[in-house]
């Protein structure tokens, strides 16, 4: 139920939109075949466009990829993330006004459209309607004219604010002519029965009419449905994404359940002597196989509804835990039509897999041989058990392999070199004040002794910002066609970063320094410069020097290759400040005196910041979360297995007590009566041992193919798991065989 629950989430994604089938985002595949990356950013204009010239889409609009913001109400001051959007954001999405509506709360642009939990906390108890928030650093007034639900946790926009574009501002209006930078994200809404490719050919005329200049791009539209389920793309090709997981939630879900049915019908199948005469008396009293095979079957569905029922109330109490967990606002919903519906699915399926095989086992027995005492059932059961059995083993082989090696790929990746140090690392976001200060601010920092290095760039060393075509120089090919990642650093920039120099040096903070650039070696690689010192490369009418060299920086994704980059040199750009703390110098130590310092230098900002490794460990969020849920529900698994096998030993050893007591009368010892008993099953997790195996590699060896940088699968993987599965057998066998082994031979052969 738990997973299903996760699953159910997932699935519905984004789906409380009303258009929500013909909703798509524009985004590009930009570079040539083997060095392509998928782009979301688009140019300003480009939904204007869009929407007035292709009759297919009914509306475009134009969003960013969200802001932190600061507001000021009162003597309140807090800090927000939202986006800023053309007006027809909220005909296009789907969004449940509380107070104001989708026309009237944007009909003019200096307004803001606030989240009921944003209102709450800037305002309390009182009415935020028409009420003035100052946007700090801006200098200018929104009034609020919408209160909206909160996006739902199963939405792909998570905001606090929606603010509008003013095009009536000229700054505004100078970016709506320009084609060639990058940074907006662009939603269009088809017309019902539109043709896709049209619209995706119409959108690349558009783009090439006014950018003639973007030959490495090819823009294409993504539907809303694949949005959360299908958001990997390698090379320009969409290969998956979280469906993945849904898929092998879903598959583990049925493994669990199915393991729990296996038990089931295994003890079942060998207590089948205790019901014989039952099958018996019925067949002479004149019951059909059929009668008696639906009566099996309603006892166990019986069974499953009880099981249901205390599974419900298990969830009941567990689910806030377990939406601690997975960062969900899971719910059940027993109001809900689909609910009992579901509900009712899942027990029939259960009760008729786990009363199947015995109903038609048991009702298949020979009244007169039965009647007579001369039933041998158990044994001629022997080998379907011994099969389930082999099947429980093989799942719980391959999950514990899985996990551990979906575990060592998650550490192999945390412990790539990344080019840089994140050690004590503290990102704080410029603003006006600390760029008119930044020389105060580092000099105070630096005096303290508490702070050992302080630099200033455009973006953080943990993210992308800037992405452009790829410069000429002196024997470019014709065909180079590679996007470049850029940034922007003062002189003491890559020092404070410890990025290394491998060739050249890095930045002085010399005039000059304003036409040196530094690329990374995945740069010169690509370039395939010999001896890249001095080389001169150019954007257009623009010369750079190149001075050095620097190690490749992992800024984005840890599982993809670094993308060549362009470091140039800023004196004066200040949108984020890097401070390196000192040696041995805990970061609770000096917190305190650097907010002290910013409070003082940049007083109408909060003082927040971010360490970088934190930032840097973002990265494996799904991964690690991933990791955990598979943790739990092997266990659990591995867990139900290990009942399964404790009740089949217990009443192997119930069935051979005799045996055992003679056994012991004859001379046999303690441990060669565990020997004896253990050596069936211990047989049967060996053969599972061989059959899960290859079907481990085989499946891990595909799901490492997703990255390119992944581990070998260490074959002593297998070996620790089939030692360990071994071990756990011999050790359930044992507890259950021990009573019998130690216990009194003369107790045991009494009734004989």
């Amino acid at each position: 139920m738990f997973i299903l629950l996760w699953v159910r989430d997932e699935l519905n994604y984004d789906q409380f939109h009303k258009n929500y089938d013909r909703i798509h985002v524009v985004i590009a595949n930009r570079g040539t075949p083997g060095n392509i990356f998928t782009d979301y950013n688009m140019v300003l204009p480009l939904a204007g466009e869009v929407e007035a010239k292709i009759p297919q889409v009914k509306r475009a609009c134009v969003a960013t990829q969200g802001d932190d913001v600061t507001f000021r109400y009162g003597d309140i001051l807090l800090k927000k993330n939202g986006l800023t959007t053309s007006a027809n954001f909220f005909q296009l999405f789907s969004w449940k006004f509380i107070k104001g509506d989708a026309v009237s709360a944007v009909a003019d642009p200096l307004s803001i459209i606030l989240t009921k939990s944003a209102a709450k906390a800037i305002f309390g108890n009182k009415d935020p309607m028409d009420q003035a928030l100052t946007v700090v650093g801006e200098n200018r007034n929104l009034k609020v004219t919408g209160i909206i639900e909160d996006p739902p946790g199963n939405s792909s926009f998570q905001f606090d604010f929606i603010r509008l574009f003013n095009f009536s501002d000229p700054e505004t209006r100078k970016m709506l002519d320009e084609w060639v930078n990058s940074s907006w994200r662009v939603y269009v809404e088809t017309v019902p029965g539109a043709d896709i490719d049209q619209v995706t050919a119409a959108i690349n005329a558009i783009k090439r009419q006014h950018d003639p200049g973007d030959k490495t791009s090819t823009y294409f539209t993504f539907p809303m449905s694949k949005w959360r389920l299908y958001s990997d793309f390698k090379d320009g090709k969409n290969v998956g994404g979280m469906i993945e997981y849904v898929r092998l939630f879903t598959v583990i879900a049925v493994v669990i359940l199915l393991i729990a049915c296996i038990n089931f019908m295994n003890l079942s199948t060998s207590r089948s002597e205790k019901r014989s005469k039952e099958v018996g008396i019925r067949k002479t009293l004149g019951s059909g196989r059929i009668q008696l095979a639906l009566q099996f079957i309603c006892e166990s569905t019986i069974l499953v509804l009880l099981a249901f029922l205390l599974s419900l109330a298990v969830v009941f109490l567990l689910l806030t835990p377990f939406n601690t967990l997975v960062n969900k606002q899971l719910s059940l919903e027993p109001g809900q039509p689909y609910f009992w519906l579901g509900s009712l699915a899942i027990i029939l399926f259960t009760g008729i897999v786990v009363g199947s095989y015995p109903a038609l086992y048991l009702s298949a027995f020979n009244p007169v041989r039965v009647l007579k005492g001369i039933f041998s059932g158990g044994k001629s059961g022997i080998l379907p058990r011994h099969f389930l059995v082999v099947g429980q083993f093989v799942v719980s082989i391959l999950l514990i392999s899985a996990t551990i090696i979906v575990y060592q790929q998650i550490q192999y990746l945390k412990n790539r070199n990344i080019g840089y140090s994140t050690d004590n690392l503290i990102m704080v976001d410029g603003t006006n004040d600390i760029k008119t200060n930044f020389s105060a601010i580092k000099q105070e920092l630096l005096s303290s002794r508490l702070v050992q290095a302080v630099a200033r760039s455009n973006s953080p060393i943990t993210q992308i910002w800037w992405r452009m075509g790829a410069p000429h120089w002196e024997g470019r090919p014709e065909d180079f066609a590679v996007v470049f990642s850029g940034i922007r650093g003062d002189k003491d920039f890559i020092q404070t970063m410890g990025i290394k120099i491998l060739q050249g040096k890095s930045f002085s903070g010399m005039p000059v320094d304003s036409t040196n650039v530094l690329l990374n070696r995945s740069a010169v690689e690509l370039m395939g410069l010999k001896n890249p010192i001095g080389t001169v490369i150019s954007f257009g009418d623009e010369k750079y020097h190149v001075i050095g060299v620097t190690e490749n920086v992992v800024m984005e994704s840890p599982y993809r290759p670094v993308e060549p980059m362009l470091t140039f040199y800023s004196q004066h750009t200040t949108g984020i400040l890097s401070l390196r703390l000192a040696e041995g110098v805990l970061p609770q130590q000096a917190l305190p005196f650097i907010e002290s310092v910013f409070k003082k230098y940049n007083p109408a900002y909060p003082f927040d910041y971010r360490f970088a490794d934190v930032e840097f460990g973002r990265k494996f969020l799904t991964e690690e979360l991933i990791s955990k849920i598979t943790n739990i529900f092997s266990a659990l698994a591995i867990f139900i297995c290990c009942l399964g096998l404790a009740g089949l030993a217990s009443f192997t050893v119930e069935k051979r007590f005799r045996e055992i007591g003679i056994r012991k009368v004859l001379g046999a010892t303690v441990s060669q009566v565990i020997f004896l008993i253990s050596r069936q099953f211990l047989k049967l997790v060996l053969i599972s041992f061989v059959i899960a195996v290859p079907l481990t590699w085989w499946s891990m060896h595909n799901w490492l193919e997703n990255y390119a940088y992944h581990i070998r699968i260490s074959v002593w993987v297998f070996f620790a798991v089939g030692l360990l599965i071994l071990l756990l057998a011999l050790v359930i066998v044992s507890v259950n065989t021990v009573r019998a082994a130690l216990a009194n031979p003369v107790k045991s052969l009494r009734s004989e």
